[in-house]
């Protein structure tokens, strides 16, 4: 078949060599069944097996003009039209698309075969169809190429599935948010945000806003955010003797709140050591 390609002999004689025994085994943790060699089919995940599967489905080609096969990865789809409920050139269709398989020892799985019949008119004729025998089941939709196609072509179903895959479950917006949105917000909050303008407040706060009308849920303020990580910091501080900034976090005599720092201008007043023991007191 390679030859008939137009594959010279040297190239076919290559693949012929890659494809035949090829010592296969499978490995479970530590162990290691024992070797087979293989002479069908291709190994998976290989470069060569895509290529290699078009080259053998080739010749699988529709024989009639009404009729059309569409091949994808390993899935094959034959496609008739019927006239005049004309259906002897689709069942033969169907049956030279049995025949090829079973020469070119591949096997048809008659449980996952499936039929959709697409027929608009009032009186709709009798309709089954036989492989090797066996029956196959006609459904009134199937998924066709990561679409899914119904009898009477209404797409309301590919529209339910393409809004389920589309939205994203609660849980999954709320880790993207604090991976991306609000790990740059607060990004060494407690160094930069205590002396931020209204301005600059207000234009972090409306992606905030934003990330809440996307996820339909209430999510912390930026002021909030930057509150949160100012106490976290400051009990880690107060908790480390070793910490260089410890000794600013002194008890008053009652040892229920901080000394509270003296700050002259606004801008120390409102920088971290400051806030974070007037948070501490608030708390306490």
């Amino acid at each position: 078949m390679l030859s008939l390609l137009g594959l010279n002999t040297s190239l076919c004689n290559w693949i012929l060599d890659f494809l035949t025994g090829r010592p296969q085994l499978v490995r479970f943790g530590n162990s290691f069944s024992s070797t087979t060699t293989l002479s069908t089919g291709a190994p998976h995940g290989c470069v060569l097996s895509p290529l290699l599967f078009t080259l053998l489905t080739h010749h699988c080609a529709a024989t009639h003009s009404l009729n059309h096969i569409v091949k994808f990865v390993n899935e094959m789809t034959v496609v008739g039209l019927i006239s005049k409920n004309d259906e002897s050139a689709y069942r033969e269709e169907v049956q030279r698309l049995t025949a090829w398989c079973r020469a070119n020892n591949l096997s048809l799985n008659v449980d996952k075969t499936k039929e959709m019949v697409v027929d608009f008119r009032r009186a709709q004729s009798d309709h089954s169809l036989f492989i090797d025998g066996s029956p196959v089941e006609i459904v009134k939709s199937t998924k066709f190429l990561a679409v899914h196609l119904v009898e009477n072509f209404t797409w309301s179903l590919n529209t339910t599935s393409i809004s389920k895959k589309a939205h994203l479950p609660l849980p999954i917006l709320t880790m993207f948010y604090r991976g991306t949105i609000k790990s740059v917000l607060s990004s060494c909050i407690t160094a930069w945000f205590g002396n931020c303008t209204a301005s600059d407040r207000k234009t972090l706060q409306r992606i905030v806003k934003t990330a809440e009308k996307i996820m339909g849920v209430s999510l912390p303020s930026i002021t909030d955010m930057y509150t949160t990580r100012c106490i976290r910091k400051a009990n880690s501080i107060v908790d480390d003797p070793t910490y260089c900034s410890h000794t600013l976090f002194t008890l008053l005599p009652s040892g229920k709140r901080y000394r509270s720092i003296r700050a002259l201008t606004t801008r120390l007043c409102n920088s971290f050591f400051p806030q974070a023991i007037r948070l501490l007191n608030t708390q306490n």
